[in-house]
């Protein structure tokens, strides 16, 4: 029925129609189990998402209660509904002190989507109409809608369909692997964060509006900045006078060890895109937190803003995010993560990086990554690399798949973010099983001639 029916999101249809799907049938806790019975230690997290964990009995209770109640009814015509008032109050509660309001959408794309609306929208009523262009950066992702895809920087993503849409330009991220030889990390940053001034400067401050960025880039591979980094670019966005946009869809809710990403690294951003952790997957829901200097303009100068969803504040979705973040407050997850957990990933990751394969290994909080080398240098920007067409990165994604782990596989970088609840022990079993796939990888490439 998959493959005669189901057309999957970012897939060759033909090449998974002659394979047949795996199929996932049942999760608990950090595991899944497919069809065939495996048991499988979900080191993604779904896609970044079940912050919580799987078999959350509490969630599926608070969504049974809310549609027995009131299934859906929508925020348009001056109506709102309990879950969603209540939420919207929680966000601005457990959220830096800048942002009392929100903007509720389905998914960090529509997310995105009404990030470039309402930016565009804040500068037409301050009288600057051509202040409109947002800056991105390549290799980022902020989604796969038609302004969320454009926003983001994916090359394979722009090349189908005519994107980038005019009025969003893009500069170098700040992966020091790729771009920081011969400088320490913290030179690095500074000079990353020094490609926003130019492009300010090439395109007109007058006619910048927004930077957006993830605090840590996820689908990009887990590039995790240098210190300097955001510091400078807060500065550079202060010193010009455009808004800051933190897309959070990955790193909020815990993920980083703060409850938003942008808290580990010191920036004041003046919109948060969040949506994933806020539910762990459960129901879908994303949004907006809306800083105030935004807010307050919209509110008192802007009128009626002609944006919104049929499912924005959705009864049901909002029911689950209160719950999940209840759970995430007992249980206090975004300390274990800072404390705890977090630090022994870190510990860990670090003990791959002797693994003769991985030619470098880092993470932040429960987010964690290793580059696939084919011979280690006398330093990390010596290294050998494979040849990309080789397909390394695959090779060994699918080694972890069939032995019971999933690490997701980002050219020829191997990339983690496990659940927010996974106990040390848990941490012991997927690195593992990570460096048995390590193994089984190396043997591989070894076989084939390619170290």
């Amino acid at each position: 029925m998959d493959s005669a029916h189901y057309l999957h999101p970012f897939t060759d249809f033909q090449d998974l129609a002659s394979k047949g799907a795996r199929v996932m049938v049942r999760g608990d806790g950090v595991y899944l189990w497919d069809s065939q019975g495996k048991k499988i230690v979900d080191g993604m997290s779904g896609l970044w998402c079940v912050n919580v964990g799987y078999g959350r009995t509490s969630i599926s209770q608070a969504v049974y209660r809310q549609m027995e109640t009131l299934p859906f009814y929508n925020s348009f015509f001056g109506t709102t509904n309990v879950p969603a008032a209540q939420l919207a109050a929680k966000l601005a509660q457990i959220s830096p002190p800048q942002f009392g309001h929100v903007f509720f959408t389905s998914s960090g794309s529509e997310g995105n989507d009404t990030n470039l609306r309402m930016v565009r929208r804040y500068w037409d009523i301050l009288g600057h109409k051509e202040r409109h262009t947002i800056i991105s950066r390549h290799n980022a992702y902020h989604g796969s809608t038609v302004a969320g895809a454009s926003l983001g920087g994916m090359d394979g993503m722009h090349a189908q369909g005519g994107l980038p849409i005019p009025g969003i330009a893009h500069i170098g991220q700040p992966n020091y692997l790729e771009s920081g030889h011969g400088l320490s990390p913290e030179e690095f940053g500074i000079k990353a964060a020094g490609w926003l001034e130019e492009k300010i400067l090439e395109i007109g401050a007058d006619k910048v509006a927004a930077f957006i960025g993830e605090p840590v880039q996820g689908a990009g591979g887990v590039i995790i900045p240098p210190s300097t980094y955001w510091p400078e670019i807060q500065r550079i966005c202060d010193k010009y006078g455009i808004l800051l946009i933190a897309d959070e869809v990955i790193c909020g809710f815990g993920r980083l060890g703060r409850w938003f990403g942008s808290e580990l690294f010191g920036i004041k951003p003046d919109l948060i895109t969040f949506a994933k952790g806020v539910t762990s997957g459960y129901v879908p829901l994303g949004g907006v937190l809306v800083g105030d200097r935004v807010a307050k303009v919209l509110i008192e100068q802007g009128g009626e803003f002609t944006h919104g969803f049929t499912y924005s504040g959705h009864p049901v979705a909002c029911a689950a995010a209160l719950e999940n973040i209840r759970i995430i407050e007992d249980e206090q997850l975004v300390a274990k993560v800072a404390e705890d957990t977090g630090p022994y990933l870190k510990q860990c990751f670090a003990s791959l990086g002797e693994h003769p394969l991985v030619g470098y290994a880092d993470s932040c909080g429960l987010v964690a990554g290793l580059n696939l080398v084919r011979r280690k240098g006398a330093t990390v920007h010596e290294n050998e690399l494979f040849d990309e067409n080789q397909g390394v990165g695959m090779i060994c994604r699918g080694h972890m798949f069939d032995n019971g782990v999933i690490m997701r596989a980002v050219g020829e970088r191997m990339i983690v973010a496990p659940p927010l609840v996974m106990t040390r022990a848990q941490i012991d079993e997927m690195v593992g099983l990570i460096r048995v796939c390590l193994d089984k990888t190396h043997a591989d490439v070894k076989a084939k001639g390619w170290v």
